[in-house]
């Protein structure tokens, strides 16, 4: 699985796909698929994004979030997914290919788990939480905020940043 998580006017977002075929045919999902005999699983990941939601991204910048792999994740089958996540500032608008019906950017609710307010196929509820917990812990450990800022920025506007991804409000004389 492959999620592509952004920062817009709206708030912190993320790339979902509705399913073109089963199971949970026309069900909200992350892009995702299995991965070719030969083939690396970062280069799987690319391949089923670019497939799936026509958005380009390199291997390079895609973030290992983790495996899932519980019992009866997916109906046909034993499956272990390897997920990953790219944190992406000018996204791309995504537009569906493949086995996806339908791409979209949907707003997300960082201050709540996926599950409360999404139904999303397989465990993908579960993969987007993590997603959206390790971009949490990046911003709070790395200068990666200052990517979704324009090159000159006030700290209101980082601070801002913040506060989409971390889903609350931040005192700004603390902030600084």
């Amino acid at each position: 699985s492959s999620d592509l998580l952004t920062v817009t006017a709206r708030g912190l977002s993320s790339v979902l796909i509705r399913r073109a075929k089963p199971p949970f045919e026309d069900g909200l999902a992350l892009p995702g698929g299995f991965v070719l005999i030969d083939e690396d699983l970062r280069d799987a990941a690319v391949r089923e994004l670019r497939e799936e939601t026509n958005i380009e991204v390199r291997a390079e910048e895609l973030i290992e979030i983790g495996a899932f792999g519980r019992p009866g994740r997916d109906p046909r089958m034993r499956v272990v997914s390897i997920a990953y996540a790219a944190i992406i500032p000018d996204l791309t608008k995504p537009r569906a290919g493949t086995d996806a019906r339908l791409a979209q950017l949907l707003t997300l609710h960082p201050e709540q788990p996926a599950h409360e307010y999404l139904n999303l196929a397989f465990d993908h509820d579960l993969i987007l939480d993590a997603a959206v917990e390790r971009l949490k812990r990046l911003i709070e450990e790395t200068p990666e905020a200052v990517r979704f800022c324009p090159p000159e920025f006030t700290m209101s506007e980082l601070r801002t940043v913040y506060e989409t991804v971390w889903g609350m409000q931040l005192d700004a004389v603390n902030f600084r």
